[in-house]
């Protein structure tokens, strides 16, 4: 039997462009298609409508796709959600950061696409709740819901007319289900 070489975050931020994306779970490549335009499409109504509010609020950073998190050392785990934010304290506490992000988001919102297995976004639901993460928002066009996670057992499906509350993790922003699948 013959066990694959595992991956360190280093190797994968000097991997060479072949036109993929790659997130990295317990020290194995996972190679992930590139997002089709209504998944673009709904990661940027969300990126754009949170970076405003935090930047016209200053309370911290708001991270685009394909931005990389090391959330597990030993074997090494790198996710990439389709958006990020981390508060202003924990930014500035870090400094300067090059490469990965060293832990989780605060918050990771998640799209789902259409050649995504619900398993896997399960599981990376998982990982950034084990790993820190405060709030994980997972964005269904197909159901044109938002489950909104707090932890494994706070857990909320939002339809049409509900509104996405940023609670303690984005304070005061807010997103109206029905303006993202608008």
């Amino acid at each position: 039997m013959t066990t694959a070489q595992k991956v360190t975050a280093e190797e994968l931020l000097q991997m060479p462009d072949d036109g993929l994306r790659y997130e990295l779970v317990k020290g194995e490549l996972v190679k992930m298609a590139p997002a089709g335009s209504e998944h673009g499409d709904l990661a940027m109504r969300v990126g754009w409508r949170l970076g405003q509010y935090v930047e016209n609020h200053n309370l911290g950073k708001v991270f685009a796709a394909e931005t990389g998190f090391r959330i597990a050392s030993n074997p090494d785990t790198v996710r990439a959600p389709d958006v990020a934010f981390i508060s202003k304290g924990r930014v500035e506490e870090a400094g300067l950061v090059e490469g990965y992000w060293p832990g989780a988001p605060d918050l990771a919102v998640e799209v789902i696409s259409p050649t995504d297995i619900y398993t896997a976004v399960q599981a990376k639901v998982l990982d950034w709740l084990d790993a820190g993460t405060l709030m994980v928002a997972v964005v269904n066009p197909r159901q044109q819901t938002v489950t909104v996670y707090r932890s494994r057992t706070d857990i909320a499906i939002l339809t049409g007319n509900d509104i996405m509350d940023g609670q303690d993790v984005v304070p005061g922003w807010t997103l109206a289900i029905r303006d993202l699948f608008a």
